[in-house]
Formats: C-alpha cells, structure tokens, sequence
C-alpha cells in the first residue's frame, strides 16, 4: 500500500506517519507500507482557498507531485493539502481521502464522489481545546483579565476597574447563551454549569431531552439574546447560520452584554461590531475567528474598546495534533483491512 502523508507545522508529516505505522503494525501484509511525504506550509502561511476548495495549504500543482513520486498512491492523509477536482483527475489510484479536521473543507467532495474516493473526517478531535479556550475567552472579557493586562504592562495601573460600575460579572449566577450544542457547546455547557451559571441553548438539531438531562434549557435563539449576558457561538458555518448574528439580533442582547466568537468568523455580521461596542450596547467581545483572516491593518475593532482577539488559536493544542493523527490512522486501518469506514463526508462511493 503506498500512503501519502501530507502534514503541516501543527499536525506534523512524521506524526502522521507514526500514527498510520502503530495502527497498520509491521506484521505482513502490511510490513511492505510505502510512504510519501509532503510538507505544507500552515500555520505560518494562511490558509486559503485553491482550487475552488476552502481553507487549504500548498498548492494543486504539489500535492500532484507528490502522489507521483509514489508512483500512485492508494492513500492520503492530511490536514490542509487541496484534494481538487484536478488533484482526483490526476490520481486514478486514490481510493482513500482521510483528513483530519473537524470537516473536509480542504476536500472538493463532488470530485472525489465521482472518482469514486472515500472522503474521511476527525470529528470531534479539537472539542476539548476549543471548549477550554471559548471559557477562556469568556472570562477573560467578563472580568477584564487580557484587557487590563495589556493596560498594566503599558504602564496604566487601572484602579477604576474596582469601582462598581467598572467591575467585572461572575459566571457564577449569570446567564450565559451557548448557539450550537455539539461536541464543543454541549461541553462549554458542562462548564458553565459547574460554574454555576445559567446555560441557555439554541440548536435546533439537538436532543431536547439531552439538553435539559444535562441542565441546560432550549430556547430559540432571539429568547436565548434577549435573556442572555453572555453569548458564546459553536455552531457550523452553514448557509442558514451565515450571519446569524447580524445588527437586528445584537440589538436583542442586553445593554453591556458579552460576545464570544471561537467558531467560525462566517457565523458573526462584524459590521456593527465596533459602534456596538462604542455605543456600550456590546460590553466586551472576544475572537478568535474572522470574516477575513488575519484581519486587515485598518480593520474597525483594532482601536475599539473591550476588545479580545487571537489569532485563531482554541484547536490549538498538542492533544488535538495527537488526536486527530490517531483518528486519521484509524479509519486508513479500517480500508486497509477492509472494515467499514466510520466518518465518511460521502458515504455514496462505499457501495460502489
């Protein structure tokens, strides 16, 4: 069988081949594994679209190469690589796409049903990261933690923040909106609660039973805005949540409300978001995605108040690396002993 691996600088080429090795074993048939490299530049290089694909690393031109020099591969695994329409054309003896994000973003799915390639994800593989890092973000802006941070080392030692109409909120007692309830905001949740907040949920794909089992309460989401301080977004970015919160729906939220953004930039109108904060109807927001990543060198919420922003960063975790590697090594084991694949994006190709 030859494999190529095509890693990164997070999910490493080397980490995903020792992670395919310890699942596939040395034991015959499978001592004879051929493996390709391919090195792609991500995460100090942005990613972007190629090929008519979303969110890739690298280049058509050199995941082609790269599936050449094993004289044809059987399987890749990668992160980020563009898996095309002309990467397919150019690869007849693919048979096994497995990438291991959260969803095959990097992955033309049409093209690859028809050449009749198995297209794997990682679900799940950063919801402990970026759950952590969505609280993180949370109490950073309800209590001031990154702002004033920035503003001690810049020399400002900020007293009034412990004047009571500066002061921070307790999680504890407060009521916190959580859009989307899968494998990161059903976690957020569990949190929260032990916090002691007041978790509120709109999802309307999720279990209502599972929801309140776990103490939280379904609402739709302009209750959920009306009755929340806070609001953290974990929902996928799809046509329907595209903009789902947008100048109408921010002016639901209570004056001084708290904004939380660790999901997808697509899902937030960031438009109003620097009058919103001027205006104290939002009191603090925190990002760590973008509708244009990185922001650009004018971008309105550079000089807006109460404003936390990384770049990126809630997968970001070495667990999540590991995790997702293994995840990927999983399901090329299943193909290569002929076992049911578990996450397959096109699930049409298997009867084929």
């Amino acid at each position: 069988m030859r494999i190529l691996a095509a890693g990164d600088e997070f999910v490493g080429t080397d980490l995903l081949k020792s992670a395919v090795r310890a699942e596939l074993g040395t034991e015959p048939p499978f001592d004879t594994v051929e493996f390709g490299e391919l090195s792609l530049p991500w995460p100090v290089e942005p990613f972007g679209p190629v090929g008519g694909v979303q969110e890739a690393s690298g280049t058509e031109e050199a995941v082609i190469d790269a599936l050449g020099a094993l004289g044809g591969a059987e399987v890749a695994v990668t992160q980020m690589a563009p898996f095309t329409k002309k990467v397919f054309a150019a690869a007849p003896e693919l048979r096994l796409v497995s990438v291991c994000r959260g969803g095959p973003v990097n992955v033309d799915l049409t093209a690859a049903t028809e050449a009749g390639v198995a297209v794997t994800y990682a679900p799940g593989r950063n919801a402990a990261a970026a759950a952590e890092f969505a609280i993180g973000l949370l109490l950073a802006a309800m209590r001031r933690i990154s702002t004033s941070s920035a503003e001690l080392l810049g020399g400002t030692w900020r007293g009034d923040y412990y004047a009571y109409a500066n002061a921070g909120v307790e999680l504890e007692g407060t009521t916190v909106g959580l859009v989307g309830y899968g494998a990161i905001g059903s976690r957020v949740a569990r949190v929260l609660l032990a916090f002691g907040a007041r978790v509120l949920v709109f999802d309307p794909y999720a279990d209502p039973e599972r929801i309140a089992a776990d103490g939280a309460e379904l609402v739709e989401l302009d209750d959920l805005l009306r009755r929340s301080f806070a609001v953290s977004l974990h929902a996928r970015l799809t046509e329907q949540t595209r903009h789902i919160i947008d100048a109408a729906r921010l002016a639901l939220l209570p004056e001084g409300a708290v904004l939380v953004n660790s999901a997808r930039g697509g899902l937030l109108d960031y438009a109003p978001l620097a009058e919103a904060l001027r205006s104290g109807r939002l009191g603090a927001l925190a990002l760590d995605v973008y509708d244009v990543e990185p922001p650009p060198p004018d971008w309105p919420l550079r000089d807006a108040p109460n404003v936390i922003a990384t770049p990126h960063l809630a997968g970001a975790s070495r667990q999540t690396a590991d995790r997702a590697a293994r995840i990927v090594a999983e399901e090329v084991g299943r193909h290569a002993r002929g076992e049911a694949l578990v996450n397959v994006a096109n699930p049409e190709v298997l009867g084929r």
